[in-house]
């Protein structure tokens, strides 16, 4: 029986509060508006954008219920009034990062940070409501997605579609954690052959930059982390060596100056710490070193130091890897269809969606890089 046009009853989970953990809950997912699409979610994951909500005080809002996930793909079960570029049947990644293709960012080949991004921040959809009601009440959207929900109403400029035969339950990487690595390194930093680079951070995202560094050419890729279990799993993807800062009595950045005898050439941060950005732009070499901040830093200041920018050191900013959202995601999924790139490797575990808190405690552990979960 079909579904288009009504309202259907799903599982979906659920955080009520600052500072609650994952409620699975039964809620109504209204049908698609204009230039809406309604999504049967098959894979999501908790990202570090999720980990920092349940945990970080400067990131928690006003905005409860929330239905959080911003990494996933599925199915399109319905279209509304108006959309053209998917249908009912096509498989399509979820993406935090619209692409209207009329703002001045989509239509300048260089940015892909496509204005309709901050509708995001009110989390309802454009019209001001929302296409969740849980026991009476509306639940709130997240990252203009929303994934942790059996289905979910997005607006068609953040859908992208994909290859027919592409496995949803790896190409969902896609949708946020590699995407955002491997881009920050290919499209952001532009790394060289034959250079150095320095990853601070080894979960998903840090790992994809891995990646990126190595099918770009550096010669050397030192990974950095003060957890040792991540670090065969750095090796696996293409570090060249890891190091724990813990096991030095000087700052990293000193350390890393000792290892390469002028700095790096590019670095990394994938952690989202301010002291940390501060040392990754301070290990880098003085004369042309490329800082890159993947992980995500809000409701702070950093506290860098002039004379880090005298020589001609340059820091940068990145989201979604440089990529443009539904342009790049098409992209990489056909790359992995070619083999061209690995997702597979980034994937450790696999979990039902009712068991996403068993999710949160594996990704605290640090030997979880991603978790798959399945709808």
């Amino acid at each position: 029986m079909s579904t288009t046009g009504k309202v259907i009853r799903c599982k979906a989970a659920i955080v009520w509060k600052p500072g609650g953990s994952f409620s699975i809950e039964e809620v109504e997912v209204a049908p698609p508006k204009a230039k809406e699409v309604r999504i049967k979610m098959v894979a999501t994951a908790l990202c570090g954008t999720e980990m920092k909500m349940l945990k970080d005080k400067n990131l928690q809002h006003q905005h409860y219920p929330i239905i959080m996930g911003h990494e996933g793909a599925g199915i399109v079960e319905s279209v509304g009034e108006g959309v053209s570029t998917v249908k009912a049947g096509d498989k399509v990644i979820a993406l935090f990062l619209p692409q209207c293709g009329e703002c001045t960012s989509c239509l300048n080949s260089a940015d892909n940070f496509c204005i309709k991004l901050k509708q995001a921040e009110t989390h309802l959809m454009s019209d001001g409501t929302s296409r969740f009601t849980c026991k009476g009440k509306p639940v709130y959207h997240f990252g203009n997605t929303s994934t942790f929900s059996e289905y979910t109403v997005m607006d068609e400029i953040s859908v992208a579609k994909i290859d027919a035969a592409a496995p949803l339950e790896k190409v969902f990487l896609v949708s946020c954690g590699f995407s955002t690595g491997y881009g920050g390194a290919i499209n952001t930093a532009k790394v060289t052959p034959g250079s150095t680079c320095a990853v601070f951070g080894l979960g998903g995202v840090g790992l994809s930059v891995i990646m990126g560094c190595k099918a770009a050419g550096a010669t050397r890729i030192i990974a950095v982390d003060i957890n040792k279990d991540k670090f065969e799993k750095a090796k696996e993807v293409g570090a060249t060596e890891c190091i724990n800062p813990r096991d030095y009595e000087k700052p990293i950045q000193e350390v890393l100056f000792d290892l390469t005898g002028d700095g790096v050439d590019f670095s990394f941060e994938v952690i989202g710490n301010p002291e940390t950005v501060a040392a990754a732009l301070a290990s880098c070499r003085e004369s042309h070193g490329v800082c890159v901040i993947i992980g995500l830093i809000i409701g702070v200041q950093l506290n860098i130091s002039g004379h880090l920018f005298f020589s001609g050191r340059s820091l940068k900013g990145s989201v979604y890897g440089g990529w443009k959202g539904r342009d790049g995601a098409s992209k990489l999924v056909s790359d992995y269809m070619a083999k061209k790139i690995n997702l597979d490797a980034l994937i450790t575990h696999s979990l039902n969606l009712d068991k996403i808190n068993e999710a949160v405690e594996l990704m605290k552990t640090g030997k979880c890089v991603r978790c798959v979960l399945l709808l």
